[in-house]
């Protein structure tokens, strides 16, 4: 109360009050925490004085009562503002607790709309998308279940040798894959395709390399195809020629291998590790004609497929040429160009092609031909042995317009050496002959000709155009059709040396003399009578000049045999011949023969054949030409 009191009586100039409000010190001023007692307390002198103590408390006082005075005078200055804030508040309390009571309502509704209309219908759009969703998750699942069971399928397109459909389908399968790319198992049946494409790829050149030996038109038509659908014809043609070369090396290998092994005549191995060289020295003369005859046999086959590839080749181009001129568009240009640039590339390579395969047919053939020595050689197998190279230099001609420098030059030192050996054993017989010839008639057919003897069937064939085509050698066959085009269906060339071979000479020898024995009965039967003889025949002789008979008679019975001898050699109008000139024909034939075969060593042969008649005619000579007294 006395407080208030002093207060009420402290005087109301508000500079006064001013004042002392800015003489109160900042300290008070600081914060809240801030400790009036302890600071006052802190401030008293270490000497108390009653008088000053009560100053300082008056001094307090006053400020403290100025500093009510003013916060009372703010009150009442702020009184209206308050109370109108005051009446703002509780207007804004009354609409926040009608806001609560809407927005609970709300919330009520909202629960009732939810549960009764929202969440069914939502619910009914979501489990209709996530439906669609599956729907397309399941036609993925189908696919992909379908991609692995074609991938799966693809495996036996191969063995049915339809290499075309099973790239295509793997080409099919690769791109829906992409598709679906985003599924972790697509990798796994990404990673299989390529192995299965690069097995298909690697079945296919296998394939490819069956051409080689046995061309077959279909095969070799889905091969093509299934290279093109991968885009790779021109490796194609590098591998193609690839495995000509080597069909050629294993196919002569094995030829010779099988003839070693069946004269060595033991299960022995060594033989396989030989190389093709050293293996054709192990031939023996009585299986060196029939792996001959096989070994060109098999050779014709692989040559016959390349000439059969590049007549496929020819004619697939022909084909497309004509398609691509009446289907000719602006947007196919860029792929016709393509089409052509692999079209002149394969071309240009199977036409290379042609001089290196018959350069390697050469070689093999070469070496197997100075592998043995042939000096030894009887002379219808060294003939057929020149006949089978000749013939094999004619295809090489035909397939390539190769001279064939390497097989001539390998067969002229074979002939030469042969020739050598041969023309000496020959002039040997002849002397043998010579010495015990006996120079008696040599009964032979009235029809007798030379050509129907072996050694000159040669001379008969080349000019006869009659001659079966299983008997005709080449040189009969007319000049428009060649070797492949005549054995391009089926048959060997090879083959026909081999049925020549076995032709068996006619028999020219008459049988005593006569063509018949009823010929040779009534030939007697006429001689036994001399009723219907001339009489100027029944003498010993008549001169040419004036039929005159000499004063020199003989008897009955030399008569006689002359008669019969003059019978025998003008009735049956046979040739004059004795055995060693019949042997000397056909030594003519035999050398005549060779010089048909071997033109580079004719003018020897010919020499050589003079040689032979000479040392005839000279025997002849001696024996009755010779004037000994």
């Amino acid at each position: 109360q006395e407080e208030l009191r002093e207060l009420h009586e402290e005087p109301t100039d508000p500079q006064a009050q001013q004042e002392i409000i800015n003489s109160i010190e900042e300290v008070y001023f600081s914060n809240d925490s801030f400790d009036i007692v302890k600071y006052e307390l802190e401030r008293l002198p270490p000497v108390l004085s009653l008088q000053e103590l009560e100053e300082y408390r008056d001094k307090l006082k006053q400020q403290q009562a100025a500093v009510s005075k003013k916060v009372a005078d703010l009150i009442l200055e702020k009184q209206p503002a308050y109370v109108e804030e005051l009446e703002r508040v509780t207007s804004l309390q009354t609409g926040l607790q009608l806001a609560a009571v809407i927005c609970t309502n709300g919330r009520r509704h909202l629960n009732i709309a939810k549960e009764g209309f929202t969440q069914t219908s939502l619910g009914l759009l979501a489990n209709q998308r996530k439906r669609q969703l599956l729907i397309g998750l399941l036609k993925s699942l189908r696919t992909i279940k379908t991609l692995v069971s074609t991938v799966l399928s693809i495996v036996s397109y191969p063995k049915e040798e339809d290499y075309p459909g099973a790239i295509q389908l793997c080409l099919e399968c690769q791109k829906a894959a992409s598709t679906f790319k985003h599924y972790s198992c697509i990798s796994e049946l990404n990673s299989k395709l390529q192995d299965t494409l690069e097995q298909i790829e690697e079945q296919l050149d296998v394939a490819l390399s069956k051409i080689c030996k046995n061309f077959d038109i279909n095969h070799y038509t889905k091969v093509q195809q299934a290279y093109r659908l991968l885009g790779k014809t021109q490796t194609a043609m590098d591998q193609l020629h690839m495995h000509f070369t080597q069909a050629i090396h294993n196919t002569v290998f094995q030829v010779v291998l099988g003839y070693v092994e069946l004269c060595a005549g033991n299960t022995d191995t060594k033989f396989q590790k030989l190389q093709y060289k050293d293996l054709c020295t192990h031939i023996t003369s009585d299986s060196y004609i029939p792996c001959l005859a096989d070994l060109c046999k098999a050779l014709w086959e692989v040559m016959l497929s390349y000439y059969r590839t590049m007549q496929w080749h020819e004619n697939h181009d022909q084909d497309e040429a004509t398609v691509v001129s009446s289907v000719s568009d602006g947007n196919n240009v860029i792929g016709t160009e393509e089409n052509s640039f692999d079209r002149n590339y394969v071309k240009k390579k199977l036409e290379h092609g042609l001089s290196r395969i018959w350069q390697d047919v050469q070689l093999k053939v070469k070496t197997y031909l100075l592998g043995t020595d042939l000096s030894n050689f009887k002379y219808d197998d060294f003939i057929f042995v020149l006949d089978v190279i000749s013939r094999l230099m004619q295809v090489g001609e035909e397939f390539c317009g190769s001279k064939s420098e390497v097989l001539q030059e390998s067969i002229r030192k074979q002939s030469v050496n042969y020739f050598k050996t041969y023309h000496r054993t020959r002039l040997e017989e002849l002397r043998m002959f010579l010495e015990n010839e006996t120079w008696e008639l040599c009964p032979v057919k009235s029809s007798f000709s030379i050509l129907q003897l072996h050694e000159f069937k040669f001379m008969e064939q080349s000019r006869s155009p009659s001659v079966s085509p299983s008997k005709q050698p080449a040189s009969a066959v007319s000049s428009t059709v060649t070797l492949f085009e005549q054995y391009c269906n089926g048959g060997n060339p090879f083959e026909i040396q081999a049925d020549s071979k076995d032709d068996e000479t006619e028999d020219v020898l008459a049988s005593n003399g006569y063509e018949s024995d009823e010929q040779e009965k009534s030939a007697y039967q006429e001689y036994d009578s001399d009723s219907d003889v001339p009489e100027e025949l029944k003498r010993d002789y008549v001169d040419e000049q004036t039929g005159d008979a000499p004063i020199k008679s003989v008897s009955r019975e030399t008569l006689r045999s002359r008669k019969r001898s003059d019978y025998n050699l003008n009735k049956v109008n046979a040739p004059i011949l004795t055995n060693t000139t019949l042997n000397v024909i056909r030594l003519v034939g035999k050398y005549m023969q060779m010089m048909n075969i071997l033109k580079p060593i004719a003018f020897d042969v010919i020499h050589f054949m003079s040689q032979l008649f000479d040392y005839y005619l000279y025997a002849v000579y001696t024996f009755f030409g010779r004037n000994d007294m």
